[in-house]
């Protein structure tokens, strides 16, 4: 498996996976893409991850644009793109997570869910499962799982 994280360069190739959803905006709250990357080492996963966190906590970016537009060619360039939400209130509002769900849903290459009990994601559930026909996750081993067999696939 190789990480990719803000700043390092972005690899033509499908085999990858890019992990959005809501990310700490202070230091006394726990990322969730750490336990994600720890699961998808544990499944065997071989291809890209994209994190859309800088590494060890120092910034890469000298603006916003150019974050955004690190975290849209990771999209473009990933097979599946991964949507967990475990959005409390008010510590991981994830604003720009339903931006960037909206966006890429109509793409037919992303995976979402949330845990039981998330703050407001019912908008969230309901386009995806008009969109998918599919409930979400509410486990965020089943969701990764569910990543990497659509990755292989394509």
């Amino acid at each position: 498996m190789i990480v990719k994280y803000y700043g390092d360069p972005i690899t033509k190739d499908s085999h990858a996976i890019m992990l959005c959803g809501p990310t700490p905006r202070d230091d006394k709250t726990t990322s969730w893409r750490p336990e994600a990357l720890a699961i998808l080492q544990d499944l065997g996963y071989d291809g890209i991850v994209y994190v859309p966190e800088p590494k060890n906590q120092i910034p890469v970016f000298n603006n916003k644009n150019a974050q955004r537009t690190w975290e849209r060619d990771c999209c473009l360039n990933s097979n599946v793109i991964l949507f967990w939400v475990p959005r409390t209130f008010p510590a991981m509002l994830g604003l720009t997570t339903n931006i960037e769900f909206g966006y890429w849903l109509k793409k037919k290459k992303c995976v979402y869910g949330r845990p039981d009990g998330a703050y407001r994601t019912d908008y969230l559930d309901w386009l995806y499962n008009l969109e998918y026909q599919q409930k979400p996750c509410n486990s965020l081993a089943e969701l990764l799982r569910q990543a990497v067999k659509i990755s292989k696939e394509c």
